[in-house]
Formats: structure tokens, sequence, C-alpha cells
């Protein structure tokens, strides 16, 4: 079963081009993906897109109501590739890290669609739906009740949408290379000229955060939450 579109969303109404593609909704975000993909996401704006699609940009207007709402059905479209697995009782908690590792490595397929994701507290769209769906029927499965699900589905999406946005800025270039390198030089100074009584594990850390510890760090993390899952169920 899919979801209705949400009140606020704009119903799009065909409209033919003449000697051109039928313009669409998909259409639409599937040429500001390909914009995305090509230049960021500061690059794609309606006017971007119809120049891409030759046409003007108040024609858009038809099938997308702004560009929040484009950045929207972006974010749907890439999450439409996040298989939506059965529950199995036995295997919950390796599903809920699987299913998180799935909708990271969703986030991270397009620059940018991982700030969108993070600007987007709660997206009303047909695939954020259903991953919002599958998450809870596998906390679910784990034994946890209704409103634990919810908290935990929540605290697990919020995690996911920070390590993607994070781990984005890397992989695509956001930031600066040789400012954070340079960043980096002075932290490492900084942290040198502390006092070792003061900060006696504080100092040692600077080795776990590196690019190198990134994947580990999430798998700790996700290990840490779904071991706290299962011992609040036994409980």
């Amino acid at each position: 079963m899919t979801a209705p579109p949400p009140p606020w969303r704009r119903t799009p109404s065909p409209r033919r081009r003449a000697a051109k593609q039928m313009l669409s909704q998909d259409l639409i975000v599937k040429t500001a993906l390909e914009i995305l993909a090509a230049e960021g996401i500061d690059a794609v704006s309606m006017r971007r897109v119809a120049q891409q699609l030759e046409t003007g940009p108040a024609s858009l207007y038809a099938y997308v109501a702004n560009k929040e709402e484009l950045d929207e059905l972006m974010l749907d479209a890439a999450l439409g590739d996040v298989p939506c697995p059965e529950p199995d009782p036995l295997r919950w908690a390796e599903q809920v890290k699987e299913q998180v590792r799935h909708q990271i490595r969703a986030m991270m397929a397009y620059p940018g669609i991982a700030k969108v994701a993070w600007q987007t507290p709660i997206p009303v769209t047909p695939n954020s739906l259903r991953q919002g769906e599958v998450m809870l029927q596998l906390l679910r499965a784990g034994g946890l009740d209704l409103k634990q699900a919810v908290f935990a589905g929540d605290a697990l999406s919020t995690y996911a949408k920070a390590f993607a946005y994070e781990a984005s800025g890397w992989t695509f270039g956001d930031y600066d290379p040789e400012k954070m390198s340079e960043r980096g030089r002075q932290m490492a100074e900084y942290m040198r000229s502390l006092p070792t009584s003061a900060f006696p594990n504080l100092l040692q850390a600077g080795e776990f955060f590196t690019a190198e510890t990134s994947q580990p760090r999430l798998e700790f993390a996700l290990d840490a939450f779904v071991a706290g899952l299962a011992a609040m169920v036994k409980r």
C-alpha cells in the first residue's frame, strides 16, 4: 500500500511539452539528481532544473511547489534504493543495524542529500514513511513496545543523518583540505600544550578520531545502542 500525498503537497497535473519529453514530477526529480551528482547540492535550483529541461521555471511549479519540496523529493528518491526487510525476531538486532547502514549509504550516494536529510526533521514522503515503518517493525520484533520503538527509531534516525552528513562532507569535498589540515595542526599543538594531569584521557583520544576509525566508530555506536535496547527488553 502506498501512502497518499499529504494535503500540502501539490498534485502534479500532466503537461505535454512540444517535441520534448512530457514534463512530470519524476522527470524533474531525476533531472535534479543528475545536477546534484554532477555539481553538488548548491547547484540545484528550480531555475537550474528548468534550464536543463529547456523550459521556464514557472512550468515546474505545476509539479513541484518550491525548492524545499524538490529537496524532499530528491531525498525520497535516494531512499528508494534502501531495502524493506521482513522482521525476523531471531535477527532483529542485526536487522536494525543493517537498516541504519543502508540508510547511511543511501544518503551518502549523492552529494548534499545528507544535508537535506539533516535539515528535514520529519520528511513525509513515500520512501521515508516506508523506512520509518520498517524500522518500527524491526524494533518491535525485538520486543520493544511502541513508545520504546518510536524513541529508539528517532534516535537511530538522528544518528544516521548526523553520521552521513559529516561523512559526506569529507567524501564530497565540502571541507577545504588545506584549511582542515591547518586547523588539525593547530589543534594538535594546542592539545600538546595542555597539562596531562588535567586531561589524562582526552589528550590520548586523538588517535581514535581519524578517517580510518570512521567505520569502527559507527559500528561501536550501533552495537552499544542495540545492546542497550536488548537489555531493556530483558528487564
